[in-house]
């Protein structure tokens, strides 16, 4: 893992700036981070050298926006997310590459429609609590896909996206929820060899970067319109899908 071109090296460096991005500003983004760490690197291995990157993003974005947290939401979708991290520590433990992306983008896009189909209802049919069934299936899929592929960015916006959070709401719950889901994994992690000294070197170089990307990031959300923000998270979401499904 550390014989790598310098090409490689850029391309990993421009990856750690878009998780501190993702977590601070434009969530969803992530997913471009998690296919270039896929690309660069044994897939199955990128997932442990990301994840720990990922949870120091986590921390900055959780300091950023700990005041901005909807705990009665969280509370809500973590019976449903602990079912996903063990079924995907299953699969993960069974599934080679190809099916964990193909599974993934079928998810995401899966994810992607079923949220433009239900902003277009009603209102009244979205209340300010979304519905027990909606918390159950998304955080479900989110425990799943960020066990297996650290991809549960985009399924989670989609459901935060859905439950029509304001931009600071949308990012202090999402920085919560990542920050617990992600420290939470590390064990399954270290247990399936996904976390490794050579990755541990890489992280080492690249968190000066996420580091930034982070503080840029905090830039990015104080200015960024709402609407825009919600189209960026659906683009984004779209994209990392597509990828997945034709890497």
């Amino acid at each position: 893992m550390m014989d790598l071109a310098w090409t490689g090296w850029l391309l990993l460096g421009i990856a750690a700036v878009v998780i501190g991005i993702s977590k601070t500003a434009v969530p969803g983004a992530g997913t471009i981070a998690v296919a270039i760490f896929a690309a660069v690197l044994p897939a199955r291995q990128s997932t442990g050298v990301i994840l720990l990157l990922l949870i120091v993003a986590d921390i900055f974005a959780v300091v950023m926006y700990r005041r901005h947290a909807n705990w009665r939401a969280l509370l809500g979708l973590a019976p449903a997310v602990i079912v996903g991290v063990v079924v995907g520590t299953a699969f993960l433990a069974v599934a080679d590459d190809f099916w964990v992306r193909r599974v993934i983008g079928v998810i995401l896009l899966g994810v992607v429609a079923i949220t433009l189909i239900r902003r277009r209802m009603p209102p009244g049919i979205d209340d300010e609590r979304p519905h027990r069934v909606a918390a159950a299936t998304y955080g479900t899929l989110g425990g799943f896909t960020t066990m297996v592929a650290n991809a549960a960015g985009p399924v989670m916006s989609m459901y935060f996206l859905a439950a029509r959070f304001p931009v600071k709401e949308f990012l202090g719950t999402a920085a919560w929820f990542f920050a617990i889901v992600n420290i939470a994994k590390v064990p399954f992690s270290v247990g399936l060899g996904l976390i490794t000294m050579p990755g541990l070197v890489i992280d080492a170089i690249l968190v000066p970067l996420v580091v930034g990307g982070a503080l840029t990031g905090r830039w990015i959300a104080n200015r960024i319109p709402q609407r825009f923000f919600e189209h960026l998270v659906i683009v984004f979401t779209i994209a990392g899908a597509l990828y997945l499904l034709i890497a």
